[in-house]
């Protein structure tokens, strides 16, 4: 549907801010690619975009959600998304009853095998005493040819006995898989609720997985808390409460990523389709946390090596994980990861590379890539600059876009040859979050805060597009 007294007006005038770039690059005089800026949206509304897998899989269509602010999940109670080629915007789903306490809507992302958007969804009965928070959320998708109709994937069961492929908190950072499995970050309500009554185990922040083919159950009582999902949930990645210093035991995994669009060849020169690399904070000998980089591969018949999998009915007691998912570290970094600013790894299609960001010597955050199987560590950029935000591979590998020195960059993985492809923007309207490829790899989309004419500063869709 078009966005009332403001997309009939649009049709009629295409007023996008296009500007043509050809700018200096940091490393050269000559540009690799030239690119074109457009001001995709401009109603006065939030159109916050996610962290990655944005693009419809034809390329025509940008999800986002309704946020002008990254903490702003809780009061957000719409996803649409927008034409990238004619500006036209469809609502997709709004909430019901949405308030500044919840249920809430955010980080939408697009799957790569059909019609279908995944977002977050806060629990449906929040209110001020029961407020959206990151144990009260799930994974919740809507068909765009069937909009306004949830389709809760994860499945949440709150009372014993817990049923097993459910959860008990909440999922956040959904991110697709190139066959449609899906994987998040997890933190569980109950532990949290026991640790405030004592209870030894804390609510500590891991890494899960939706997989499909098998749905899951849970007994309706009336309080909006449970619900089925689509999907079977299980947790990944183990985490412990005090990770004794100088092991690999973690006590929070964060910000994973699918590796490869069919997985990775593993040292043994045998291909493992399905595997997530994820940052995990550790020990070192003196105690101090820092973040080391974590990959677990997940066999294609995990459905089938579940049977025996036992959930405790104790709400103070985490969810197991299944015996035949094992966590094995890749580096062993004298910094570790950067966790400021705040990125998830990604990986390379061809499986081959790891992507992270890390400090290097005068403490500027520059990009990395690592193999899943491990061994030397390889520093891409040498910017004079921080890297100040998540990054994404193009499509086939070669190049990386991020935002950094008020401005958007790509640069050559191979060759570490950077350009700016934007303007340098004042501080106030500079790009913020994610630069996020399309499939083609023509086109780039990111975020920046622009003023309406209330004076209000609302997030607006830009594009950067190959010329």
């Amino acid at each position: 549907m078009y966005r009332a007294g403001h997309y009939p007006e649009y049709k009629k005038k295409l007023m996008w801010a296009a500007v043509p770039l050809a700018l200096a690059a940091c490393t050269s005089q000559s540009t690799m690619k030239s690119y074109q800026e457009i001001q995709l949206t401009k109603d006065p509304s939030g159109h916050c975009i996610n962290s990655t897998e944005v693009f419809s899989p034809d390329d025509k269509w940008i999800v986002y959600d309704s946020r002008s602010v990254d903490s702003g999940i809780g009061a957000a109670g719409e996803v649409a998304m927008v034409n990238t080629g004619t500006g036209e915007i469809r609502t997709l789903y709004k909430t019901e009853n949405q308030t500044e306490f919840g249920p809430g809507l955010g980080a939408v992302t697009f799957s790569p095998a059909g019609d279908r958007v995944l977002f977050i969804h806060g629990i449906r009965n929040a209110n001020e005493e029961n407020p959206y928070a990151m144990t009260r959320r799930t994974g919740v998708a809507v068909d765009i040819n069937n909009p306004m109709k949830p389709i809760f994937l994860d499945a949440r069961s709150m009372n014993p006995p817990f049923v097993k492929g459910a959860l008990r908190g909440g999922t956040h950072a959904h991110t697709w898989s190139s066959d449609g499995w899906i994987s998040y970050t997890y933190n569980d309500y109950l532990i949290e609720q026991t640790a405030k009554k004592g209870s030894a185990a804390q609510d500590l922040r891991t890494i899960g997985i939706m997989v499909p083919g098998r749905s899951v159950s849970v007994p309706d009582d009336g309080s909006l808390e449970n619900n089925d999902g689509e999907m079977f949930s299980v947790i990944v990645a183990e985490v412990k409460d005090n990770p004794k210093p100088g092991s690999d035991e973690v006590d929070k995994a964060f910000d994973e990523c699918w590796i490869g669009a069919n997985g990775y060849v593993k040292s043994d020169g045998t291909r493992q389709k399905h595997a997530i690399a994820y940052q995990g904070n550790v020990r070192d000998e003196a105690g101090n946390t820092k973040t080391e980089i974590f990959v677990v591969d997940i066999p294609d018949d995990l459905l089938d090596k579940i049977d025996d999998l036992e959930i405790s009915p104790d709400p103070g007691v985490r969810l197991p994980v299944p015996k035949a998912l094992v966590s094995r570290r890749i580096t062993r970094l004298e910094r570790g990861v950067s966790n400021k600013p705040r990125h998830w790894l990604r990986s390379s299609s061809d499986g081959e590379k790891i992507g992270f960001l890390a400090a290097d010597e005068k403490g500027v955050i520059q990009f990395h890539v690592v193999s899943p199987n491990g061994g030397d560590v390889r520093k891409v950029t040498n910017n004079e600059f921080s890297v100040k935000g998540p990054f994404n591979f193009s499509r086939d590998g070669k190049r990386v876009a991020y935002i950094g020195d008020n401005s958007v960059f790509v640069t050559d993985v191979e060759t570490g040859r950077t350009e700016r492809i934007s303007q340098k923007y004042p501080g106030d309207s500079a790009p913020t979050g994610a630069v996020v490829w399309s499939y083609d790899g023509k086109t780039l989309a990111f975020n920046r805060h622009i003023k309406g004419e209330d004076g209000e500063n609302y997030l607006q869709i830009f594009l950067l597009k190959e010329h």
